[in-house]
């Protein structure tokens, strides 16, 4: 059923802020919140609205995708001015460019989702199980929210957990609070607590769940940030309970282009629903920012691939994930265009009114095998042999490469299949930064000046962080003291 949401349905269960800072927000006891959550059907509309919050141009929308793939070299601009361009160049400050729409984005969600749990606490008891799948999918989507909070506001984990993280919000907020920065550490701990909370209560329902994250969709979010953590054991226990589950199957490669027309395919764990009437975000989608200048009515060729990206991809010229690749505005032959959120190149969407309504496929099947291989190979028992099985089954889409073998596997060659698979799909950045890799940026394509980064950086670079707004900062002046270190 499509998901209705409208903050005049929602907000009538659940008051929120009427404005974007979230730490500057309404009381929430000024509703009878005892009145909040009278069915299991109004938690689903919570839910609902929670995702569809996440889909906003601010989040997985658009600019968290963006946000991995420009700052990991895998995209370049052909020039300064045509939006965005502050995310490849790093041209933050905390007053300017500072990408603010992040916080306020995921704060809002995670205000709607404590919300919820405190309504559901209130009105589930006497052993009622009826709200158990909705509070383990709000813990799940606080966990997930969280995650790339902290990655985008805090240091690696395995750089420096002790640093500091994001504000730790786990229950509704009045006017007066002034909660300050968590570590890193305590961030992943709730995280992870949450995670853990949520299978328990997901577990029942052990299957594919077209729009919501289920437990198979926990269990892949624990898969990435135990891998984040180098909790390598863990995370390839949850790998391989997904793999081994059956639920979900890889694409054939002669089956993975078009895999991108299609809404919660065999590979999909985890997909944000857009629909055309409702989250459609137009010339401001992830499609348009990434077609070429001209395709279309607005399409400005924002961002297309690297040379460094092609370069990986163009080891095989049958690669299958060419076939979602286009021509950008290069005069040369250069398919730098990507059209995997228009449905393919033939920009037909995925079964939508609007080619710009596609569901945005934020963990999928793939992502899970290359994650096993990954913690196979780093696992407390190491194991190349299994490393190399599970690469092969995403290398196999390029089939002129000579499949990787116990003696041939190794952390470079995951992480370019990591880039090859996952392009598009916001992960490269924080791959990188993660696995302590250099990062190269493609300015000559465009020719562009950049003066806030050198053109190769590494994790001591102390703008791979963001800043923390000064409107923030003015709502709670404790954040003041706890600015990221570079923007100080």
């Amino acid at each position: 059923m499509k998901r209705l949401y409208s903050f005049i349905a929602a907000l009538s269960l659940i008051v929120l802020s009427s404005c974007n800072n979230f730490l500057d927000m309404q009381p929430t006891n000024a509703s009878n919140s005892e009145d909040a959550i009278a069915t299991p059907s109004d938690a689903k509309v919570i839910i609902n609205g929670i995702m569809r919050t996440m889909t906003s141009s601010d989040y997985y929308g658009r600019n968290f995708i963006m946000y991995g793939d420009t700052k990991g070299g895998d995209l370049t601009i052909a020039s300064q001015g045509r939006g965005l361009d502050g995310m490849y160049t790093f041209n933050h400050s905390a007053t300017s460019g500072s990408y603010s729409g992040f916080w306020a984005t995921g704060y809002n969600c995670i205000l709607q989702i404590n919300n919820l749990l405190e309504n559901i606490a209130k009105i589930a008891t006497n052993g009622s199980t009826d709200y158990d799948k909705y509070k383990g999918e709000a813990l799940t989507l606080r966990a997930l929210v969280y995650f790339d909070l902290v990655r985008l506001y805090g240091l690696p984990y395995n750089y420096n957990k002790t640093s500091y993280g994001v504000p730790l919000v786990t229950k509704t907020l009045d006017a007066n609070a002034q909660p300050t920065r968590a570590s890193v550490e305590d961030i992943y701990k709730q995280v992870l607590s949450d995670l853990t909370a949520g299978a328990t209560l997901l577990a029942e329902n052990k299957k594919q769940e077209n729009g919501y994250i289920g437990y198979y969709g926990n269990i892949a979010e624990q898969a990435r940030v135990k891998l984040y953590m180098e909790d390598y054991d863990g995370a390839l226990a949850a790998s391989q309970e997904i793999i081994n589950s059956g639920v979900f199957t890889l694409y054939t490669p002669d089956n993975w282009t078009a895999s991108w027309g299609k809404q919660f395919g065999s590979e999909s764990i985890f997909e944000l629903a857009m629909y055309s009437n409702e989250a459609d975000l137009g010339t401001s989608s992830l499609g348009y920012y990434l077609m070429c200048e001209g395709l279309k009515s607005g399409a400005a060729g924002w961002f297309m691939a690297s040379d460094y990206f092609l370069n990986r991809l163009s080891e095989d010229a049958t690669d299958v994930r060419w076939g979602v690749m286009g021509q950008d505005e290069s005069e040369k032959v250069h398919l730098g265009s990507c059209y995997k959120y228009m449905g393919g190149t033939d920009l037909t969407g995925d079964g939508k009114d609007s080619p710009t309504a596609v569901n945005v496929k934020v963990i999928r099947l793939s992502e899970i095998y290359l994650i096993a291989a990954e913690a196979s190979l780093h696992a407390s028992t190491p194991n190349a042999a299994g490393a190399a099985f599970y690469l092969n089954q995403i290398r196999c889409r390029a089939p002129q490469l000579s499949p990787a073998t116990a003696s041939t596997v190794s952390d470079d060659m995951i992480l370019d299949e990591r880039s090859k698979e996952l392009f598009g799909e916001g992960q490269r950045f924080f791959d990188l930064i993660r696995k302590n890799k250099s990062i190269t940026y493609d300015d000559e394509f465009g020719g562009i000046a950049v003066t806030q980064r050198a053109k190769t950086i590494d994790r001591t670079f102390g703008k791979i962080v963001l800043p923390i707004s000064q409107d923030e900062i003015n709502a709670n002046k404790a954040l003041g003291a706890e600015q990221n270190e570079a923007y100080k």
